[in-house]
């Protein structure tokens, strides 16, 4: 029989005695009352130490499958003319895929069956999870491209109060190397913002709102921006509504690689968002609908 680690990673590592096919179900530790309490406060939380590492390890291959294969694409194209590089050098890219889990059987198992829905149900104080979607967030070494200003909200097709991302780092992240930073209580901000294209701030042609505030020349706004240093193992959750953005990747050597999965808790319905980009699978859903478990699937409780 394959031990546990106090990391989370059965002994062995891969292939040891097929451990793959028992990836863990629950969290490594509870959320407690005190991290409960500091996502409604803050409108983000970091769990540290949370996720069982074995979890990064079965995502790794499956997510540089989606670079190859051509499941995502270079968001910094969408910043960066073709003279802006200079003598025709290749700018690194900053690659982002979404909805992996309807294709891949580890990224669905990862979004439905890991200990991601437990933890969110705590969070959210939420007794049903419901998964939105899944990303893939690359940042290779020396990706010059923040990840400007938003609100996941703003791109939901959905409405409710008990909405959140997990972002999974699959590597250490901090500030230089493309670490999120997050607006502390702007998820109790009534305004509606606009979607960006994440590499500028130019908002989606036919959307409505506001447009997201200058944050770091808003003194206010600034004041109120935080940011971690993680780890593998750690994972941060924040509200839909929270205003974030990340830093470039400035590492000449360290990758950025994450993975984010939106969930959906309790009375949250299907909202239709004008201009927003629309998902084949939700084609059923009509506004004022709760989120159709074919669509969106439970994460929690389980099957």
């Amino acid at each position: 029989m394959v031990g546990t680690s106090s990391a989370g990673r059965p002994e062995g590592g891969p292939g040891a005695d097929g451990w793959e096919s028992r990836l863990p179900l629950e969290p490594i530790r509870p959320v407690t009352d005190d991290e409960v309490e500091r996502f409604w406060t803050d409108g983000v939380v970091l769990l540290r130490g949370i996720l069982p590492i074995v979890w990064i390890d079965a995502l790794a291959e499956p997510l540089e499958l989606t670079i190859t294969r051509g499941e995502s694409v270079d968001l910094g194209a969408m910043a960066v003319s073709p003279g802006d590089a200079g003598q025709g050098a290749a700018v690194p890219a900053f690659t982002a895929g979404v909805d992996h889990w309807r294709t891949d059987a580890t990224f669905a198992d990862f979004s439905l069956r890991s200990p991601l829905g437990p933890i969110v149900a705590a969070l959210l104080r939420s007794e049903r999870v419901s998964l939105w979607e899944d990303s893939v967030l690359v940042k290779e070494p020396g990706s010059p491209f923040e990840t400007r200003f938003h609100t996941d909200a703003a791109y939901f097709h959905a409405t409710g109060e008990q909405i959140c991302t997990v972002w999974v780092p699959l590597d250490a992240a901090a500030p230089d190397n493309g670490m999120i930073r997050w607006v502390t209580g702007s998820h109790l901000d009534p305004v509606d913002y606009r979607p960006n294209l994440f590499v500028t701030d130019e908002p989606l042609d036919g959307t409505g709102g506001s447009v997201v505030p200058d944050v770091l020349g808003t003194p206010e706004l600034a004041e109120r921006v935080v940011t971690f240093e993680v780890e593998p193992g750690d994972i941060t959750v924040h509200h839909a509504r929270t205003i974030h953005g990340a830093y470039a990747n400035a590492s000449a050597t360290q990758r950025r690689r994450a993975i984010s999965v939106r969930y959906a808790g309790d009375g949250t319905v299907f909202s239709p968002v004008p201009g927003g980009l629309a998902k084949a699978h939700h084609a059923g859903m009509r506004a004022g609908d709760p989120l159709d478990p074919q669509a969106c699937p439970l994460a929690w409780p389980r099957d």
